[in-house]
């Protein structure tokens, strides 16, 4: 088996058990979620945090996102655009939103838009990820493309890029590609793993 039959095999693996799930162990993850959160200062502070819808099996933000508005933070739902380009959205509780074309609820004619440069904190869904930040999505490419130019940049900065993840998604190692990028944190129904820091013998 050649390496792409590899990743779409592990996704199609991963996808599953995460689809398995019970609706009592994803409420219990959501809870466990925002006490790994609760140890990141940004998730506290920053002015614009982006997510996203959770669908086919993704670890809920519905106990991540009430918080950010008493706070008087604003949190942010992707939108499609051209190229597999993401915009982001404002959006709170009860505001119209329609599905895209995978099915994932946008918000509907949203009064602005910020490219992926003017958010402050980024919570990224996936299927798998390593210690080191690396990740497998979808395989869209959505999120890689959209967030390149932190390539450019010395980590961490702003936008601060936090997957989201159920703790059996770990993977030992995710093979990353050129185009790839990076994680600075990866927060779990667990734990909250620092990317950048040196991984103890």
């Amino acid at each position: 088996m050649d390496a792409t039959a590899q990743r779409r095999e592990l996704r199609r693996n991963l996808a599953e058990r995460r689809s398995a799930l019970s609706p009592p162990e994803r409420m219990s993850a959501a809870q466990g979620l925002r006490r790994s959160l609760g140890q990141l200062p940004e998730y506290l502070t920053d002015a614009r945090v982006a997510g996203y819808w959770a669908s086919h099996g993704e670890l809920p933000l519905n106990l991540v996102i009430p918080p950010l508005a008493a706070r008087g933070q604003q949190f942010l739902l992707p939108v499609l655009g051209k190229h597999k380009h993401l915009r982001f959205a404002p959006w709170q509780s009860g505001d119209a939103v329609e599905p895209n074309r995978y099915g994932i609820p946008e918000p509907v004619e949203p009064a602005e838009l910020f490219e992926p440069f003017q958010l402050d904190l980024v919570f990224v869904p996936l299927l798998g990820f390593d210690r080191r930040g690396h990740r497998l999505g979808q395989g869209g490419g959505y999120y890689d493309r959209s967030f390149a130019f932190l390539n450019e940049q010395v980590r961490p900065t702003e936008p601060l890029l936090v997957g989201i993840a159920y703790d059996f998604q770990e993977l030992e190692i995710v093979n990353e590609e050129s185009w790839d990028v990076a994680l600075d944190f990866i927060a779990t129904d667990r734990e909250l793993i620092d990317c950048h820091r040196e991984p103890t013998a």
